[in-house]
């Protein structure tokens, strides 16, 4: 297969090597709604797994925790995850009410407007959290132009499969 030359399926999961278990466990539950999972009880190290939103998070919990150096300036050009959410203001309400520090940026392409907010887990971790459901996603060689969303490309998909399956 020429565009997929591995054969994957999808993204399983994103590793953060971290201070603290707890205190990662606590932001990735409580602040981004993950859930924790069971985790191989063969590991000789701390650490804990999470999932939420069709991806795991696995945390493992640094060797050296005091000598990990921790980002503090919120960068959105910095690496980053990002979600996807269904209001902005109601995510923004809540950072305010949670104490958390964040960044807000705007991005404009083609009269559409995705609106991010940018902060940091308590190890300096990035997260965006984005409206960016509107934003196509257009491939540079290809015909099918997607949005972000599942919802929105299985919309924006499903007159293409009705005309390939009248045809």
């Amino acid at each position: 297969m020429k565009n997929n030359p591995l054969h994957l399926k999808s993204l399983n999961h994103i590793s953060f090597v971290c201070r603290s278990a707890e205190e990662s466990i606590n932001f990735y539950q409580n602040v981004l709604g993950f859930v924790p999972i069971r985790r191989p009880g063969s590991f000789d190290f701390d650490g804990a797994w999470l999932f939420g939103f069709g991806v795991g998070i696995h945390l493992l919990e640094a060797e050296d925790p005091e000598n990990k150096p921790k980002k503090t300036e919120i960068n959105p050009k910095d690496n980053h995850i990002s979600f996807q959410c269904e209001s902005m203001e109601a995510v923004e309400k809540k950072l305010k009410e949670m104490e958390i520090e964040y960044v807000r940026a705007t991005v404009e392409e083609g009269g559409i407007q995705v609106d991010q907010l940018f902060f940091h887990d308590p190890d300096g971790f990035m997260i965006e959290i984005c409206n960016c459901d509107s934003l196509p996603v257009i491939p540079l060689a290809g015909e099918v132009a997607r949005a972000c969303s599942r919802v929105n490309s299985l919309q924006m998909l499903q007159p293409r499969v009705k005309q390939v399956l009248q045809q």
